[in-house]
């Protein structure tokens, strides 16, 4: 994340991957000064998988049924990351809490986006559409995303980025779900880029 060494993403996704493929598509576009060197899935059939084999990006199931309990994947994936020469891990959708071995190898160095404007509306729970569905049940005025650091707990840790969402008349969950997730797909790589031209320091935040 500096002149000597340039960035080299892991990017670890359970489902359909759209944060991934909007990073890809702003590396192929000269967007992001960056390579994803590894896509990892706890899901054997996340399309995330496809897309990443679909960019000639190495892709990998790693999950507690692979590696004998969550112990094992932790550790394996740890190591995957590492022997193919990550440099900052980015959760794109990961619904399986970090482990301590992926923690300790990549200090400050793991990233996350969520659907809202942390602190509000994060924790144990708060992912996909229930996100939407509690912003609405407060009557927020606004959403959004954020891009976090991750540490041992859900959404807890330094916030890196926001952009905010405007909660409209007549939104349902699925509306606002559409709206964040389209400026999730903008603010990811602008963050990303950031780092990448030494325009960010996460060990100062």
């Amino acid at each position: 994340m500096n002149s000597h060494s340039p960035l080299c993403l892991g990017i670890l996704a359970s489902h359909g991957g759209s944060n991934l493929q909007a990073i890809l598509d702003a590396i192929a576009s000269g967007g992001l000064p960056a390579k994803v060197g590894l896509v990892v899935s706890n899901n054997s059939q996340a399309m995330a998988l496809e897309r990443a084999r679909r960019a000639g990006v190495p892709a990998l199931h790693v999950s507690a049924a692979t590696h004998g309990g969550p112990e094992g994947a932790d550790q394996a994936l740890a190591l995957a990351l590492r022997n193919h020469g990550v440099n900052l891990v980015v959760l794109a959708g990961y619904m399986k809490k970090i482990g301590p071995a992926l923690l300790g190898a990549f200090p400050r160095r793991i990233l996350n986006i969520h659907p809202a404007l942390l602190p509000k509306f994060g924790g144990q729970g708060h992912f996909g559409i229930h996100v939407h569905q509690a912003v609405l049940a407060a009557a927020e005025k606004e959403s959004g995303a954020t891009v976090h650091l991750v540490d041992g707990e859900y959404d807890k840790g330094a916030v890196v980025a926001q952009a905010r969402v405007p909660v409209e008349p007549g939104d349902t969950p699925e509306t606002l779900q559409a709206r964040v997730l389209k400026v999730e797909h903008q603010l990811y790589p602008q963050v990303l880029a950031a780092l990448a031209r030494g325009e960010l320091d996460l060990d100062q935040l």
